[in-house]
């Protein structure tokens, strides 16, 4: 992902279900400057087809903004950016990371899940151990 990104990102993230996204182009870019190479997008010739937001504080990773265009669901490009990020924050040996909904995004609750991320009941967060 790269700062000129934001117009098709926050498009993107605000079009898909329990997803919200609101951040301007200078916080967007301050955030990719900050994690290089783990904010994430997928394009298919000049339609983004899909973007993550990944993060971290030297201890915990974070992914905010996971979304994908419904012409590109179901063919596992969800799980690959998820699965991109984890891997990159494993080799900056960050040993748990955490992704935040919005209360009732079922769809997404469930997609976490399936990936064998747990609640975090007290904090009302997803998180998972990257290691073991």
């Amino acid at each position: 992902m790269v700062a000129d990104d934001h117009r098709a990102v926050i498009e993107l993230w605000n079009a898909c279900e329990g997803v919200r996204a609101n951040e301007t182009p200078e916080e967007l870019a301050r955030i990719i400057d900050r994690n290089p190479g783990l904010c994430l997008t997928a394009w298919a010739g000049d339609e983004l087809a899909g973007a993550i937001l990944c993060c971290h504080d030297g201890r915990r990773g974070y992914l905010y903004h996971l979304g994908v265009s419904p012409h590109y669901r179901r063919r596992g490009l969800a799980t690959a950016l998820v699965r991109r990020c984890l891997d990159q924050l494993q080799a900056l040996k960050i040993r748990r990371c955490t992704i935040f909904l919005v209360r009732g995004n079922e769809t997404g609750e469930a997609f976490w899940r399936g990936r064998g991320w747990f609640e975090r009941t007290e904090l009302v967060a997803f998180a998972y151990d990257l290691e073991g």
